[in-house]
Formats: C-alpha cells, sequence, structure tokens
C-alpha cells in the first residue's frame, strides 16, 4: 500500500464559525489554524503494473440487436463482461411512444468525401442501434424534441430492482431549447445530497457539445436506455451516472460546431459567457463526480488530404486531462484506470484507436498536436475540480451519416469501458480524491505554482489511410505530445487572491467554478504581489486548430509582480487558495495568460487583483 504525507488542510467552508445571522467574524486565528494543520496522512490504493482489478479482455461478444417492442435485450453491450452478477429478469427496452409532429432540418444527401475502397474499410458492426435518428431511412439525426421525449419515457417508465431514475432540467440554451439530463442511481433518493451518501461515485457523462458531432448524443441515448432498463443496469449497485446527451441544443439543431451567438463552448468552461457551459458547471458542482467523460467526433478528411494526401484511419481519438497543475495521481489513475482498459476494449471490437490529435487550419504546418493544454476546455477544467476527465473523438465530422453505426458503437464501447472502469475501481477512486483534495489544499502559501505550460515537440509515425486506395499510410509527422508539459511561467503560490469590489463578474464566474469566495467585511491590510504592466498587446485566443470561435479579442499583458503592504477596503473579496479547487483560482486570475479573466476583460483593471502572500488577518462577512 503507498502512502504519501503532506500537510493536509480543511477546506474553508468547513470551519466558518457565527452567531447570528449576517454577523462578521474574526478569521485571522482560524485561517493560520487552517493553514498550519497538523501533519497526517492519506493512503492512496495499490499501483500494479498490470492492473489486477481490470476484467480480462475478451474474444468481441455476440451482438446487440435493434431493440424492438417485446425483444428481450442480449448481453453483452459493447465489450464481453466476464464477471457473475445476479440473476435477474431478462431486461426489455421499452419502446417509444408515437413521435409528436415534428419539422426536421434534414441535411441534404452529400457526396461521400471518399471511395468505396477507404469506405470498405469502415464495415458496420454486427450491432445495430436504434434510436430516433438512427432510422434506416432517415436523413436527420435525433431531433432536440425527440431527445426530450427519448429521456421523459425512461423517466416516467415502471423501474425494478431499486433502480431510480429522474429528468433533470439544467437550463436553456440561447434559442431556448431545454438542455435536457438523465440520472440514473440505485440509492435512496435522486438529489445530490442522497447520492453524496449512498457510497457510490457518480459519473457525468456529456455529449455533443459542438453540435455537428452527433454521435455522441445517439450513443448516449442508447447507454440511457442500457442504464435504466438493459444490460448496463447492474453498474448502477456501484455507480450513479448522469447523461446529457445533448449540451449544445442549437448548435445540433443547425448542424454547427457552435452555440447560437457563434462560440465554441468547449473552450468557455473557464470564462463561462454561454449559458450552455454555465449549465454543464453547474451539474458538475452539483453532483460532484469522480468522472467526467465528452463525447466529441473529428474531422476525417479535410485539413488532413490537403496536408498529407491521406484520410484518417482511426475509429477513437482518447486523451484525458493534459494542464497545468493537474495533480499526478489522477493522471495516473485516468492512464491505468481508465485510458488502458479502454483501448483495449475498443480493440476487442475491431476498432482502432491512438491519442487524440489534430492539426492547425494553416496550410504551410503539417505539425500534429494532441488535444490542448490551456484551461479552457471541458477536458481540461473538469480535471481540475479534481475529476478523471476523459475525451472520447470519433470519426464523424465532414462525412454526413456514413459509418454512423460504427461511430455509435465506437462510442457506446469506450463509454462503456469507463462506466465498468468506474464500478471496478470506485473505492480506489474516492480514496485517490480524498488524498488529492486535501493535497492541492496544503499547498496554499507554499513553493511554486504553474502559471502556463506548453506541449513538449517530438515526433511519432501515425497510421492513416491511401485515399485512392484505402491501404495503410504510416506517416513520419512533427508532433506535440500534451503528456510531457513543459512549464514556461511559474511563480510563487500564494495564500490566496484578493479582488476589488467592483470584480462582480469575476466573483460569479469563480463561484460558479465552484471556488470559495469570501466578501472582508471590515477595512484591513495584507501582504500582497501586485501586478506591473511591462508589455501589453491587443491579441485573440488561440488553439492548436486556430483563432477559437467566438474569440472578440484578447489583451495580452507582461507583468512583474511587486511586493507591498496594501489596503483593503470593506465590500472587497478574498479567494483563498487552501480549498480543493484552487487550481482553477489560479488558471482564472493570473493576468497574464489568454484565458484569465483579465485577458478576456472580465476584470477590467489589473488594480482590481492582488496575490495574497501571506496568511491575511481580516474579517470576513459570513458566508
Amino acid at each position: 500500500m503507498l502512502h504519501l504525507q503532506r500537510r493536509p488542510q480543511t477546506p474553508l467552508s468547513t470551519s466558518v464559525l457565527s452567531t447570528s445571522p449576517r454577523q462578521a467574524w474574526r478569521a485571522s486565528a482560524l485561517l493560520a489554524a487552517v493553514l498550519l494543520a497538523a501533519c497526517s496522512s492519506t493512503p492512496l490504493p495499490p499501483w500494479p503494473s498490470t492492473p489486477t482489478a481490470q476484467r480480462p479482455v475478451a474474444p468481441a461478444p455476440a451482438p446487440l440487436p435493434r431493440t424492438q417492442q417485446g425483444v428481450v435485450v442480449p448481453a453483452p453491450l459493447g465489450q464481453a463482461d466476464q464477471t457473475p452478477h445476479p440473476p435477474q429478469t431478462a431486461a426489455i427496452a421499452s419502446p417509444l411512444p408515437p413521435p409528436v409532429p415534428l419539422v426536421v432540418q434534414n441535411e441534404g444527401p452529400m457526396a461521400p468525401p471518399y471511395g468505396p475502397a477507404v469506405a470498405a474499410r469502415f464495415p458496420d458492426p454486427s450491432v445495430t442501434y436504434s434510436t430516433p435518428g438512427l432510422g434506416q431511412d432517415r436523413r436527420a439525426f435525433t431531433t432536440n424534441a425527440e431527445l426530450g421525449q427519448w429521456l421523459r419515457s425512461l423517466a416516467e417508465a415502471p423501474q425494478s430492482d431499486g433502480t431510480r431514475t429522474r429528468l433533470l432540467d439544467l437550463g436553456m440554451s440561447q434559442r431556448g431549447e431545454p438542455i435536457l439530463g438523465l440520472l440514473a442511481t440505485r440509492a435512496a433518493g435522486t438529489d445530490p445530497a442522497t447520492l453524496d451518501t449512498s457510497g457510490r461515485p457518480t459519473v457525468v457523462l456529456v455529449g455533443q457539445q459542438h453540435g455537428d458531432e452527433p454521435a455522441g448524443a445517439e450513443a448516449l441515448l442508447v447507454i440511457s436506455r442500457e442504464l435504466t432498463q438493459g444490460l448496463l443496469e447492474p453498474l448502477l449497485d456501484k455507480i450513479n451516472v448522469v447523461i446529457i446527451p445533448r449540451a449544445n441544443p442549437d448548435g445540433a439543431t443547425a448542424s454547427t460546431r457552435v452555440t447560437a451567438n457563434g462560440v465554441d463552448m468547449n473552450r468557455d468552461h473557464l470564462l463561462l459567457n454561454t449559458p450552455e457551459a454555465r449549465a454543464l458547471a453547474r451539474v458538475v458542482n452539483d453532483y460532484r463526480p469522480v468522472l467526467v467523460v465528452d463525447a466529441h467526433e473529428y474531422t476525417v478528411v479535410g485539413r488532413y488530404l490537403q496536408k498529407f494526401n491521406a484520410i484518417q484511419r482511426y475509429d477513437a481519438l482518447l486523451q484525458y486531462t493534459t494542464t497545468a497543475n493537474y495533480p499526478e495521481f489522477l493522471t495516473k489513475a485516468s492512464h491505468e484506470w481508465y485510458h488502458q482498459p479502454m483501448m483495449a476494449a475498443l480493440k476487442a471490437q475491431g476498432l482502432a484507436s491512438d491519442w487524440y490529435y489534430t492539426t492547425s487550419t494553416r496550410a504551410d504546418d503539417k505539425s500534429i498536436s494532441m488535444g490542448g493544454t490551456q484551461p479552457d476546455t471541458g477536458r481540461n477544467v473538469n480535471g481540475l475540480k479534481n475529476t478523471v476527465s476523459l475525451l472520447i473523438e470519433t470519426r464523424g465530422v465532414g462525412i454526413g451519416r456514413m459509418h454512423i453505426q460504427r461511430r455509435v458503437h465506437a462510442q457506446v464501447t469506450a463509454i462503456t469501458s469507463a462506466l465498468r472502469s468506474t464500478a471496478d475501481r470506485a473505492a480506489n477512486l474516492e480514496q485517490v480524491r480524498s488524498f488529492v483534495v486535501r493535497d492541492i489544499s496544503a499547498q496554499a502559501c507554499r513553493d511554486q505554482v504553474v502559471v502556463e505550460a506548453a506541449a513538449t515537440p517530438t515526433q511519432r509515425d501515425l497510421d492513416f489511410l491511401d485515399p485512392e486506395t484505402g491501404a495503410d499510410k504510416v506517416i513520419r509527422v512533427d508532433w506535440n505530445s500534451s503528456l510531457t508539459l513543459k512549464p514556461t511561467k511559474t511563480r510563487a503560490r500564494p495564500c490566496g487572491y484578493w479582488l476589488a469590489a467592483d470584480s462582480t463578474a469575476a466573483v460569479e464566474r469563480l463561484k460558479l467554478l465552484g471556488l470559495q469566495v469570501l466578501r472582508i467585511a471590515e477595512p484591513g491590510s495584507v501582504l500582497a504581489d501586485t501586478y506591473r504592466e511591462t508589455a501589453r498587446e491587443t491579441s485573440e485566443r488561440r488553439d492548436v486548430i486556430g483563432t477559437i470561435a467566438g474569440d472578440t479579442g484578447i489583451v495580452r499583458v507582461q507583468v512583474s509582480p511587486m511586493r507591498s503592504a496594501i489596503d483593503v477596503p470593506a465590500g472587497s473579496y478574498y479567494v483563498p487558495l487552501n480549498q480543493p479547487r484552487a487550481n482553477l483560482a489560479v488558471a482564472a486570475l493570473e493576468p497574464d495568460t489568454q484565458n484569465s479573466y483579465f485577458a478576456n476583460r472580465v476584470i477590467e483593471e489589473l488594480g482590481q487583483a492582488a496575490r495574497v502572500m501571506a496568511v491575511p488577518s481580516l474579517v470576513f462577512e459570513e458566508n
């Protein structure tokens, strides 16, 4: 058994005392006690070189036929399950009621982007999946109305064996479409507090943040059915699951990557400018998942044909959190307990997989980059909320409905693997998270924090397909690896951040990220680093592909921290770093990064924030 010692801290929220409503309390001694808490150890689970807790990879299972009224669904789904389970009644998938009349925006038939030799490399799986959007004669994928009807049908269907379901209304899109989810559990109730005490970790599954990537949503409709009345239902003995098939309903209707106002919502999880990203943030705050899975699709032809005269080969591209300050033990759990079993499950189904990668829109740039290192995507921001956060990308963008059954099969196989890994490792995951949240809290006022980090350039061979013959085509590429990050900017880790009283937009976003923000009740002073500007330019937010959609320009500054005592007035704010999600505060409040609140004008002036470098002696309002 591996043990690691740190100086753990109690999150500040657990130590707030008050004697009457709205009464201010003096926190200096309290903060000092928290920051100087006595040493103790949190044991970590064993880390075998070959994870013995995972089930051995079995031969590809018998197919799962299209679900029809009164037809028993045979086992297994996605990958074989050789672990004995108690006998249970065969699961029968309930058919949906007749749909209401809909006006469907069918996408017109598109010419195949490659010939039959390439297409032959991607035969349909032996299983046929059934959702409203996967009908044989359909030209459109599942509409928002059909998706809502599907989830309501599952939520209202009679349940057995203690399974409980709940339809979740998570908010509205910019055009007034509901963002819906489904909770499946065998806990005593469906509210977050009951799930917290159930002894089962919670998983959040998210699909279709990008509206032109439909396979994830269709796969999550399948998963929702199998969890509530089918083959995956036994997993609810070990885990709770929240399923959000379509996070961007407006983009899905228009078949566009972005939200209705042109923003890439998967670059909005730190700034939280869109209601769609805010809805997902509230889900993670409410349900505190140990795992978040984000289902996407990637470009198959396009830039790869132009740059390499090649077609994308892999059925699935996978990546976990790769951003600065992500805890090393969560990286280890992501790799050994999820990534490796997921690749094995895909291989068992005859599906090829690799690390996620992409290339820029510049025709002269032939480098290939893994998913980004910036703390702005769902994958990276949810990781900094101390979850295992996984990206699953299947081949799909730019090929319409081609190979849709295979694309959904790849998603279902990968997601099922993640669910089973969580069930197998439930106790280990809670143990690791318990250690991580205490360790992060204990780092306040100590050591260094990484402000920015970059991928490591190297080279590797990638497998593509020849566009004419469909044969394998191996290409040596310049490869920017996010698996090894190079810190490009570090600073002493502060005890917290001071924010001016007029920083209300920043405070509201920080709270939505799950951070504790304290309001100062009486004037005081703190030892702080203020930011002295040394250079400034107007720029744009960019990722490894190019300019981020919806970007309105950012302020890129260079700063030099200046140490001094500063006066802090009543009504201003303090963001302590002795809390579990402290690294999100660093990502948002260090001003000289492209995703910071200052760069994106959430904080207007450098003087509105400072790094507090010693435990403050301040009076705070009751929180």
